[in-house]
């Protein structure tokens, strides 16, 4: 009963492309349907058994020194069950010798068998387990305890572990040969606990047994409650006292399905989770890959993707792809001013931030027999950060997932062009549209609106289309995390202490980049003003002044930053949702008549509250050079356009009262022509190739980015289609592709 709804949801994933068509369902359809169905009861199967009822156990799991064993005291008094500590109840007894003496005795390797062999005789039901620091390193016994309980990893403080071991007196762990530190011996550790846990209680400096025991019992009843995490469209209207609830959706659902039924976009029902100033100040002295598990295990529940899972899927997006080991390292650049540098991924944009992880994300969330095919709307760097992003599964899910990226023939710089059709692979491909990115993105969401088209390609090809532009939840929440990180790392420069205000500057077209700070603010990170930075384009600007989203008689103009030559900004809708306490019939209001009249007034009290929070303005074409030159001139440090647009900005509007993080969109690389025009440089007609060598002469910061650079050697003619601005053509070539690809 407790995970009726997920399984329910699950089998839904596939019938609501044939809920409102009229078409005959032939065998193929029928055959598509069953697996899927038989795919939910495969999965209600796992949660049945992964839920804390009846006899389940609580089973604590933690380095020496972690505080297993008093705090399992605490939580079995608590809960009024029996305590069991390996050690002391089953090790001992069993040995009849303490166990450091066994230790003595056999060696490392033998005791860690002969510790196994003592677990795998024992079996016990709803009780409270403290494991010994050693037994994750043994499969066999762990899985054994695994089938009938929830394992509850306590991740302390690698100073507090040393410090409580010192105390107690530690003179030899399992593994610890000569000359191997404790500290050494600790982190060697962790690969074994990240391999086993159901839930992390990330546990602060200093934290009582207390205090933790009650993070155990929280973290369990949220494993449990597995229908508490859920997401609402933009446009959900809230049913009144007495009326038939709306059907809210889980993350794999928001993830798989990426727009709304009702055209607008996922959001969580409630509020983002919270972390304490401890738990960030934990967080200091972290990598960026253990930062990312830490807030992604915060914001996705275990049932949609299961915590040891996710740390293996962060491991490979940012374990080898990005060039710099910290990936998304903050450089100070002169007085208040700071880069956060997100452009060291295999493409060069902070689009591989996300786009690395995602794919690894929605592959897990889709059933296994199910195919689907990718659409995205590319402004100039999605397009090449998706294809290479889904080019990296395995085998496999490439074989059930391809990739299809629109972008504006003419819209997108030479480089972004090449890179873009030069990332297609067996299952990505690229199609450029005679017409601008407003265009691609609006035929995107009208296509997967068309739910004759949309069932037709499922019932005809076992097909099913989803998203990965910023409009798709999965794609848009890793993004929190280097907002987060960035933060962190000024504290752990000595720049600032944890809860002291910054301001960050974006430049801004789709507003997802600067929403996911806002997330990351909601999150605990006491970001001040949100800066949002436009170029000639700068309809946001003039909304954010004005509360006035007006598109009459703009046309759109092409510049030197053209990721954010965008006018209609789709997560501009979240944000806006979000202020006016989700309000969803004001969101299909407003988004409806920006359709239909091509502009909308928010009332003055709404204006207000977004502008305690946002400053905007724009930059013009001269200024955007200016500023590369000038930042040139005084530090050594090449801006991209994008990044040129954000500076402009912030030193015009902010007070310089606190540090200001600047957002690098994009590598210079990208824009070689403009930063050669910026810089004076007379050698603009030369090659891609070359233009990045006579740049890297330079010696300038940042480096030259080698993955763009191998690309410009590989610049042999691809072919790509160009098709005309028509969503109909659109269609035909999806369905095309489609052929081409699982037919």
């Amino acid at each position: 009963m407790l995970h009726f709804n997920r399984c329910h949801h699950l089998k839904k994933i596939t019938q609501k492309c044939f809920s409102s068509i009229h078409v005959k369902t032939d065998k193929h359809a029928q055959q598509f349907l069953s697996r899927t169905f038989a795919l939910a009861e495969l999965r209600k199967s796992w949660y049945s058994t992964h839920s804390l009822v009846g006899d389940k156990n609580i089973i604590l799991m933690g380095p020496p020194g972690a505080g297993k064993t008093t705090v399992g005291r605490i939580i079995g008094q608590k809960l009024g069950c029996c305590v069991i500590d390996v050690d002391d109840d089953i090790l001992e007894k069993t040995w009849n010798m303490s166990v450091s003496e066994k230790l003595q005795d056999v060696g490392n390797e033998q005791f860690l068998e002969e510790e196994g062999k003592a677990v795998l005789n024992f079996s016990a039901s709803g009780s409270v387990i403290s494991l010994t620091g050693s037994n994750p390193m043994h499969d066999a016994s762990m899985w054994h305890l695994k089938k009938n309980g929830i394992i509850v990893y306590l991740d302390v403080p690698l100073l507090d572990l040393i410090h409580r071991l010192k105390l107690m007196k530690t003179d030899r762990i399992v593994g610890q040969n000569s000359g191997t530190s404790v500290k050494d011996l600790l982190k060697f550790r962790r690969q074994y606990y990240k391999k086993w846990y159901d839930a992390r209680v990330f546990c602060e400096s200093g934290a009582s047994p207390e205090e933790v025991a009650d993070k155990v019992l929280n973290a369990i009843k949220r494993y449990q409650d597995v229908d508490s995490e859920t997401f609402i469209s933009t446009r959900h209207v809230w049913p009144k006292d007495g009326e038939q609830k709306l059907s809210a959706k889980f993350f794999s659902e928001a993830v798989i399905e990426g727009l709304a039924s009702d055209g607008g976009l996922f959001v969580p029902a409630k509020e983002f989770p919270k972390l304490s100033c401890g738990e960030w100040k934990s967080l200091v002295g972290a990598t960026y890959i253990e930062r990312a598990q830490i807030l992604l295990e915060r914001c996705i529940h275990p049932a949609d993707i299961p915590a040891a899972r996710l740390g293996e899927m962060i491991e490979t997006a940012y374990g080898e792809n990005f060039a710099c080991s910290k990936i998304a390292p903050v450089r100070h650049l002169s007085g208040n001013q700071f880069i956060l540098e997100l452009f060291h991924g295999p493409t060069g944009s902070f689009k591989d931030l996300s786009l690395q992880l995602m794919p690894h994300i929605f592959a897990h969330c889709i059933p296994p027999s199910c195919n689907y095919v990718i659409l995205v709307a590319t402004s100039g760097d999605t397009g090449s950060a998706v294809l290479n992003g889904f080019s990296r599964l395995n085998k496999n899910d490439k074989q059930r997932i391809a990739v299809v990226a629109f972008f504006p023939e003419n819209g997108v710089s030479d480089f972004q062009k090449a890179q873009i059709i030069g990332s297609q692979r067996e299952n990505g491909w690229a199609v450029g549209v005679e017409s601008d990115f407003d265009f691609c993105q609006t035929a995107i969401k009208r296509i997967f609106n068309d739910s004759d088209f949309t069932g037709f390609l499922t019932v005809e090809y076992g097909t099913i289309l989803s998203s990965a532009n910023s409009i798709n939840w999965g794609r848009l929440l890793p993004q929190v995390v280097y907002h987060a990180s960035a933060y962190l790392d000024l504290i752990s420069q000595g720049f600032i202490s944890f809860g002291s205000p910054v301001d960050v500057c974006i430049p801004t077209g789709n507003f997802g980049n600067i929403l996911a700070a806002v997330y990351a603010k909601m999150m605990g990170i006491p970001i001040r003003k949100f800066i949002c930075a436009s170029n000639q384009n700068h309809v946001l600007t003039d909304f954010i002044k004005t509360g006035h989203y007006d598109l009459r008689e703009r046309k759109l103009a092409q510049t030197f930053s053209p990721s954010i030559d965008i006018l209609k900004s789709s997560n501009l809708e979240r944000h806006l949702h979000l202020m006016a306490n989700k309000d969803g019939q004001l969101m299909t209001e407003l988004f409806n008549r920006l359709e239909s009249q091509h502009h909308f007034q928010i009332e003055k009290a709404l204006v207000e509250k977004l502008q305690q929070d946002f400053i905007a303005d724009w930059c013009s074409e001269g200024e955007c050079l200016a500023a590369i030159n000038s930042t040139y001139n005084t530090s050594g440090y090449i801006l991209d356009p994008h990044t040129a647009v954000a500076k402009v900005v912030a030193d015009r509007v902010q007070d310089k009262t606190c540090p200001l993080i600047i957002s690098s969109t994009a590598h210079y690389s990208k824009f070689a022509p403009a930063i050669m025009q910026a810089l004076k440089i007379k050698e603009i007609n030369e090659t891609s190739s070359s233009q990045l060598y006579l740049l890297g002469s330079y010696n300038a910061l940042p480096p030259l980015h080698e993955a763009l650079l191998e690309r410009t050697k590989q610049q042999e003619k691809m072919e790509y289609q160009v098709c005309a601005a028509d969503v109909n053509v659109l269609k035909s070539h999806v369905e095309k592709l489609i052929q081409n690809q699982f037919i």
